[in-house]
Order: structure tokens, then C-alpha cells, then sequence
């Protein structure tokens, strides 16, 4: 089943992002690379595609796991938990129907 995995960044998250993209970015390349991932990207914290030092407000990750304890467990690894990145996450069952 598919699911969405919502974070929200705590206030000026840029240099805390910054410090573990790469590790984050690679774990979800491993569910890419498994046909897992439907989608993933931060959310621009300004009305821009690059925000700049502005940085970003959050995270969605939409994604196939076996169940929603495997989807949270997952969630909850990420390196941007571990690094104080998010403030929140949400992981919610997704049920694709476009396109």
C-alpha cells in the first residue's frame, strides 16, 4: 500500500537540512531504486522553486511500504529526525487515483 510521509521543519531548518541531505537523499534513492517511490520533495518555505536561504517548511515522501508500522518505522529512521530537522511527522495511507 501506499503512503504519505508529511514532515514539517522546525523554524530555520536550512543549516540543519544542509548538515544531512545527502544521508536522507540516499535512503530515499534506495526506495526509487526498488520501484517503491512514487514521489518526494521539500516544501519551499517562499512561493519559489529555489528558495534561497529562505530554505523550506517540510517534507513529502509518497511511497509503498507493507503496512503503516513499516511506513513510520521508515519515517522515523530518517536522518532528518535524527538531526532536529522535523518538528512533525505525519504518515497517513495514500491512495493514488490521478493520473
Amino acid at each position: 500500500m501506499l503512503y504519505a510521509i508529511n514532515g514539517t521543519d522546525v523554524r530555520d531548518s536550512l543549516p540543519l537540512r544542509k548538515q544531512v541531505r545527502e544521508q536522507h537523499l540516499a535512503r530515499i534513492r534506495e526506495l526509487q531504486a526498488q520501484g517503491r517511490l512514487i514521489m518526494a520533495g521539500p516544501y519551499p518555505a517562499i512561493d519559489a522553486s529555489d528558495p534561497g536561504e529562505a530554505g523550506f517548511s517540510g517534507s513529502l515522501i509518497v511511497a509503498e511500504f507493507e503496512s503503516l508500522e513499516d511506513a513510520r518505522a521508515w519515517a522515523e529512521a530518517d536522518p532528518y529526525v535524527d538531526a532536529g530537522v522535523y518538528a512533525e511527522v505525519s504518515v497517513k495511507p495514500f491512495k493514488k487515483v490521478l493520473p
